[in-house]
């Protein structure tokens, strides 16, 4: 009979010493940290673009509900030239000039009706929702200073906490741990294994009896890394670098952080300047506009006079609404460069 055997062996192994499996544990944990660092970035700019997309609908709705009083005003003003000429107090230059305006305030009308529609389609592309009327900023709204007034404060936050530092942070953690991980590459581990087997063979014609052999050994296994033809050394020097370009990318990162911040900051205050610099201009404009009416009603003044005053008039008051979206929007840039 010709002999048979069967047999198993188990092994088991665990590592007790292994310094690139821990500083690898290390690494996912700032990787995490990373991870949701970026997920709050993504949150910062989707409130941002959804509120600039918000405010540029409600600059369009300005700006077309300007042209439109505009396109009565002129309306009146040639009615009124052409009853002019009839009489024969005014030439018809004044009814060309104002037919022109006319025309002219008409292709604005189209234009900024398609502004308005382009404006609508690129909120809903943000929010997946087509709105009707959109709430409007109250007509005595007055906008404050950022809090805290001093710039450097606002620096030292986005510094700190602003999302685009703390992703570099990780990653230049990261970096670091890897650089470790790279060296530990030279150190020896060990392991415990465990190894069970059994084995076992039939009687033959040469052997009687069968045999049925089970063992079991459990040790410690000590590795020490010799040589592997400088590949151990080439990873740890380009970790190394990798890890010296990831501490300079987040120098990179803060002083871009500050750079923004100020950025924002200096945009802001001067925004809040130029609303107060244009409500004074609409003032003046609505005075200087109800001059040259009387004086053209008087004879001092001819109808180009009056369609000019208008026209500053009108484009005053979309200027200062088109400011103060802008330093609502920039508020909002402020705050997300400083990360809060």
């Amino acid at each position: 009979r010709r002999p048979e055997s069967t047999g198993y062996t188990l092994t088991l192994a665990q590592p007790i010493y292994r310094p690139q499996n821990w500083l690898q544990y290390r690494q996912a944990e700032f990787q995490v940290a990373q991870a949701e660092a970026s997920f709050g970035q993504a949150g910062q700019d989707l409130i941002v673009r959804t509120a600039q997309a918000y405010f540029d609908v409600l600059a369009a709705q300005a700006t077309l509900g300007l042209v439109r009083a505009q396109k009565a005003a002129i309306s009146e003003q040639l009615a009124q030239a052409k009853r002019n000429f009839e009489v024969g107090t005014a030439t018809i230059t004044d009814t060309h000039e104002a037919q022109a305006r006319f025309d002219l305030i008409g292709a604005q009308e189209i234009a900024a009706q398609n502004d308005l529609e382009n404006r609508r389609q690129a909120l809903t592309l943000i929010t997946g929702k087509e709105y009707g009327e959109l709430k409007p900023l109250r007509a005595d709204v007055r906008l404050a200073p950022p809090n805290p007034t001093n710039m450097e404060s606002w620096v030292e936050l986005a510094e700190k906490q602003s999302y685009p530092v703390q992703v570099q942070e990780a990653a230049a953690q990261v970096a670091a741990l890897e650089a470790r991980r790279a060296s530990a590459a030279h150190l020896p581990t060990l392991d415990v294994v465990a190894t069970h087997g059994q084995v076992g063979q039939n009687a033959t014609t040469q052997s009687a009896v069968g045999s049925d052999v089970v063992s079991t050994s459990i040790g410690l296994q000590l590795a020490m890394p010799l040589f592997q033809g400088g590949a151990l050394n080439s990873r740890e020097r380009e970790a190394a670098a990798l890890s010296l370009r990831s501490r300079e990318e987040l120098e990179n990162a803060r002083r871009t952080a500050a750079l923004t911040t100020r950025q924002s900051y200096l945009t802001v205050i001067n925004g809040i300047t130029q609303i107060s610099a244009l409500e004074q201009a609409l003032v003046s404009s609505q005075s200087a506009l109800d001059s040259n009416k009387l004086g053209y009603e008087v004879g001092v003044r001819i109808n180009i006079d009056v369609l000019n005053a208008q026209q500053q008039v009108f484009s005053t008051r979309r200027d200062l609404a088109v400011a103060r979206y802008n330093t609502i929007t920039n508020q909002l840039r402020l705050k997300a460069a400083a990360g809060s």
